[in-house]
């Protein structure tokens, strides 16, 4: 089956060699010449015979909307789009009814395995019609886990079902991730513990906390102990925003998720407006001291 492929990053450029093993022709185009197979996506859809399937790794916004804009005027009725970046689930129906126009199918697919897909498989949650997906099968079992379809694919629903089901999906891994890193700088702050790694690394067999991402925080600190290489800043891409927002408009308390979110949203503060409000009200009401920018004590009052 030929597949053109839209998006060669880490995951896309690793999603086309797995594609490409399991024996299927890929059709790669990426801004960078360096590692297109094409000029453009005029190219890339005249290098496939329809009907055609054309996989979008992409980032979601703009990019994405323009990139299903100008396939919908190059694709033929019959066609298929997929939607494999993390983009909001609201953006997938007006992408579906856009590119239904013209006669052309449309599925949405989250995507999880990162840049260790290529070996280990991803996981695909999809949304969007059976006839679809069915033209699509031989790519998503390509590019899924070995072993039984279930395990690694799902056809979740309609169209924005397999980006809802991706969003809530990195929701848990916000806090999931979180969670580890709380451990770990208990651990690391007990002087009882000697080997904070290997303790770690002890629970990643037979523990009821045994995870890939417990596997993941084991091998960041054998490569870098105490990750003393890298800051405490933290980046977030939307999806955890996007879960708390759901969270609030189902009226369900998702408490980690959303602590999770605001600690990231803490780590990216040289210094807290909110904490520096807290310090100086407990002086008004306390007199408690403060501390200035060196760390020196101010403000103390007495109690009278």
């Amino acid at each position: 089956m030929q597949l053109g492929l839209v998006g060669l990053g880490k995951m896309g450029d690793n999603m086309r060699a797995r594609v490409k093993d399991a024996g299927h022709e890929v059709v790669g185009y990426d801004p960078r010449p360096e590692v297109s197979d094409v000029p453009d996506l005029a190219a890339l859809v005249d290098a496939l015979e329809a009907p055609r399937v054309v996989w979008l790794m992409v980032p979601h916004g703009e990019i994405t909307r323009n990139s299903v804009t100008e396939l919908a005027g190059l694709l033929s009725p019959g066609d298929v789009v997929i939607d494999g970046g993390n983009s909001r689930f609201s953006d997938d129906q007006p992408h579906a009814d856009l590119l239904a126009e013209n006669g052309i199918g449309y599925l949405d697919c989250g995507v999880s395995g990162g840049v260790w897909g290529r070996d280990n498989g991803y996981a695909l949650m999809v949304g969007g019609s059976k006839d679809d997906v069915a033209k699509v099968m031989p790519i998503f079992d390509a590019l899924r886990p070995e072993g039984p379809r279930e395990n690694g694919f799902v056809h979740v629903g309609p169209v924005g079902a397999g980006h809802y089901a991706k969003m809530v999906h990195n929701g848990i891994e916000y806090g999931l991730m979180h969670a580890y890193a709380e451990g770990y700088e208990l651990l690391d702050a007990e002087p009882l513990i000697e080997d904070v790694t290997g303790t770690l690394r002890a629970w990643t067999q037979g523990t009821v906390v045994r995870s890939w991402l417990l596997d993941l925080l084991v091998r960041a600190l054998e490569e870098d102990p105490g990750l003393a290489e890298i800051s405490d800043y933290t980046t977030d891409s939307g999806e955890g925003r996007w879960t708390v927002e759901e969270a609030i408009r189902h009226s369900v308390p998702a408490n980690v998720i959303s602590a999770a979110l605001f600690a990231r949203f803490a780590s990216r503060q040289e210094t807290s407006p909110a904490l520096k409000a807290v310090s100086a009200l407990r002086n008004q009401f306390g007199g408690h001291a403060m501390r200035d920018s060196s760390g020196a004590s101010v403000g103390e009052t007495s109690k009278h």
